[in-house]
């Protein structure tokens, strides 16, 4: 199975890993050196996803973080959220008397 986004298909990209050493001249020190440069593969952040697809049916996909984030999906809705029954306001909690807390500054 390939490291691909099923969405927008971004996949591995190519770069270096670059090692160095020595302290910074702004730091006070003599400059960093370049010990060494590797090959390395960046790879999308991939996740497994629950989506609803555009005729209703649910499929399991690999998609990228930023797909999801962006809502470029629509994730399946396991439960309908809770909500009041009409009519029924937020009550106040235990310990709750509906006022502003009181600063506890010393002066």
């Amino acid at each position: 199975m390939a490291q691909e986004c099923e969405v927008c298909g971004k996949r591995a990209a190519v770069g270096n890993q670059v090692t160095t050493r020595g302290k910074a001249k702004y730091l006070g020190g003599v400059g960093t050196k370049i010990t060494g440069i590797n090959r390395r593969q960046f790879r999308p952040n991939l996740q497994r996803v629950r989506v609803t697809t555009a005729n209703g049916t649910h499929k399991t996909m690999r998609v990228c973080a930023k797909c999801i984030r962006s809502g470029a999906i629509t994730k399946t809705v396991h439960a309908a959220p809770f909500k009041l029954p009409p009519g029924e306001a937020a009550r106040p909690g235990k310990g709750d008397t509906g006022k502003p807390a009181k600063d506890k500054k010393k002066k």
